[in-house]
């Protein structure tokens, strides 16, 4: 079993900055991938950006150059630092873990997740 909790969501005008965490236990933190997904009202949950145990990351699309994840293993804890914030960042993001050492970019191949974090940006 993987405990996850999220933290450091909050209000922030357009163009600023958030740090979210998730701090894990439950289980070697760092034989497992980490990732944050997010979900905006009435659409579907989105992969954000993942980390492998090994420090490989990946990003989607919408966020990259803009987000970085990354994974302190000595404190079981990722972070995604959210730069140059635009409204249609506003969800409430999730940190999971999937149990490999694969970077995973689908929701599917998660085993765990936290209960999430609401982030607001406003224009």
């Amino acid at each position: 079993q993987v405990q996850l909790v999220e933290s450091g969501g909050g209000l922030v005008q357009a163009g600023g900055s958030l740090r979210l965490s998730c701090a894990t236990s439950g289980r070697t933190f760092s034989s497992v991938t980490m990732g944050w997904f997010r979900q905006a009202p009435e659409k579907e949950r989105e992969f954000v950006a993942a980390v492998s145990w090994s420090g490989l990351s990946t990003y989607a699309d919408s966020v990259k150059g803009r987000f970085t994840i990354s994974r302190d293993n000595a404190k079981n804890t990722v972070y995604l630092q959210m730069n140059s914030l635009k409204p249609e960042d506003t969800a409430v993001y999730y940190c999971a873990a999937s149990i490999t050492i694969h970077v995973r970019t689908t929701a599917t191949n998660y085993d765990y997740w936290g209960q999430g974090t609401q982030v607001t940006v406003s224009s």
